[in-house]
Parts: C-alpha cells; sequence; structure tokens
C-alpha cells in the first residue's frame, strides 16, 4: 500500500432509499424500508472508498468480516449518510466504523464495523481458484 492512510480518515457516500433497497427475500418485499442487506453494502462501499487511494496497482482489497446494528427504519425518500471512520490500521489490515445516519431526522439508522484485508491480487486469484 501507499503511504499515508491512517487512524481518523473518513469517508462519506450519500444515498436516497428507493424501493430496491427494501427489505426483501426472493423479490417478495417483507417491509417498505431500507435493508440491513443495503446497509451493510453502503458500509462496505464507503470503507472500501479510504483504501481505493492507496492501493497499489498490484493490490486490491477484499472484505473480511462485517458487525452491523440496523437500529432504526428508513423509509423511501429518505437521505443517508454513510461514514466510515478508520479507527485501527495495521500492515495490511484496515478497520472502519461505520455510522449510516437518516440526514432529515439526524436518527442513526445503523452502526458497525467493516474489516478489509489489502492482498496482492495474485494471492486473491490463488485463493478464488483454489490452490
Amino acid at each position: 500500500m501507499k503511504s499515508g492512510l491512517a487512524v481518523g480518515h473518513t469517508a462519506v457516500i450519500s444515498t436516497e432509499v428507493t424501493p430496491g433497497m427494501y427489505a426483501q427475500f426472493e423479490g417478495d418485499v417483507v417491509h417498505p424500508v431500507y435493508s440491513t442487506v443495503s446497509m451493510v453494502y453502503h458500509m462496505e462501499w464507503a470503507s472500501r472508498k479510504i483504501i481505493l487511494p492507496y492501493l497499489e496497482d498490484h493490490e486490491e482489497g477484499m472484505g473480511a468480516k462485517v458487525n452491523v446494528e440496523h437500529m432504526a427504519p428508513a423509509k423511501s425518500g429518505s437521505f443517508l449518510e454513510i461514514k466510515a471512520n478508520v479507527i485501527k490500521y495495521e500492515r495490511n489490515v484496515i478497520l472502519t466504523e461505520v455510522t449510516v445516519i437518516d440526514k432529515e431526522s439526524g436518527r442513526i439508522v445503523g452502526k458497525g464495523e467493516v474489516k478489509q484485508v489489502v492482498l496482492p491480487k495474485e494471492k486473491i486469484k490463488e485463493r478464488i481458484e483454489g490452490n
């Protein structure tokens, strides 16, 4: 990894809740609100944005662990801010604390942690191929 990444670095993404983000299984909507699956996706994306500027051409990040607490519903049309903050960085392991906030109400919709590991692309390919 390129130098410069440190504890305290942040990245933010924003999104509007849409019906495609509803809690659903096999196309059947369970609740017409922001799903935990969508929350995990956005938490991983915000965390990934932190590492992107520091990846060497031969490296890639992989998700290793996600802990999520879904604390409140967010209806369709809600605007959410997802903020990731590096809380631990050792060698090739980056741990971020992530918070999802409803921008209109200020309510915390969810919080959690995302662990990423940066590896050489060749090593990732070997793992995928089972070698």
